[in-house]
Formats: C-alpha cells, structure tokens, sequence
C-alpha cells in the first residue's frame, strides 16, 4: 500500500497536496484499491465553491459508484482533464497523474483536520 508522506489525508480516503494557498487532491491508493477498475471520473466545475466534508465528484468502478468529499472548502481552479479519456489513470498513479482537481482554499485552517501518512495507516489499520 502506497502511503506518501508529503500529502494529508482525509478519513473518506481523499489526499491532498499542499501548493502554496491550493491544494491538488485525489483519492488514495487504499481507496482505488477498494473501488477496483475506476472506469468514469465525475470531476467538479471549475469556479465552483466546495465546502469541507460535502461531496463534489464521483467515481464509478466496476464494483460501485463512490462520491468523492472536498476535504477543504474553496473554489475549484483546475480540474484533470486526462480523467475524461483516462480513468484508469486513478487506478494507475493515484498520487500523480491520477489527481482530480485543484482548489484554492478559502481557510487553510481546513488542513489542521486531515492526518498525516502515520495517522492514516493507523486508520487503515497499514
């Protein structure tokens, strides 16, 4: 199970990378393990407003269909385009080419309540 230490983790299994006042997130390898083939990726309009804990994208595998929750709240800036033609890229590299959008964050105290890579395994129980 792939676990980096350079990003933050939620307990619905998103990642994000911190970028200055943005973050990238993405789902973890935990999490697309369980989902089995990613075959959609539902990414969030960019200029949307998300709030921490809510829901905005969805992925869908072969097995099930899992909403995705903004662990910060902010507005979406970018999105990964290559998930329209490559879902399967969250399966591949879920912390690289497999992230699914970018948010600008409106209060970077959201960060305080995501884990580090050591409070994760203990979630997972890794």
């Amino acid at each position: 199970m792939n676990i980096p230490e350079d990003v933050k983790y939620s307990t619905d299994h998103e990642w994000v990378r911190v970028l200055g006042s943005s973050v990238r997130i993405g789902i973890t390898d935990y999490a697309q393990d369980a989902l089995g083939d990613v075959v959609f990726v539902q990414a969030p309009e960019v200029g949307s407003i998300v709030s921490s804990g809510s829901s905005f994208s969805e992925v869908e595998s072969t097995k099930s269909v899992s909403d995705i929750y903004a662990p910060v709240s902010g507005k979406v800036t970018a999105v990964n385009e290559r998930l329209a033609n490559e879902p399967e890229l969250v399966n591949t590299d879920p912390y690289g080419e497999g992230w699914i959008c970018e948010i600008e964050m409106s209060q970077t105290a959201d960060l305080d309540a995501l884990m580090d890579s050591a409070g994760y395994k203990d979630l997972i129980g890794a």
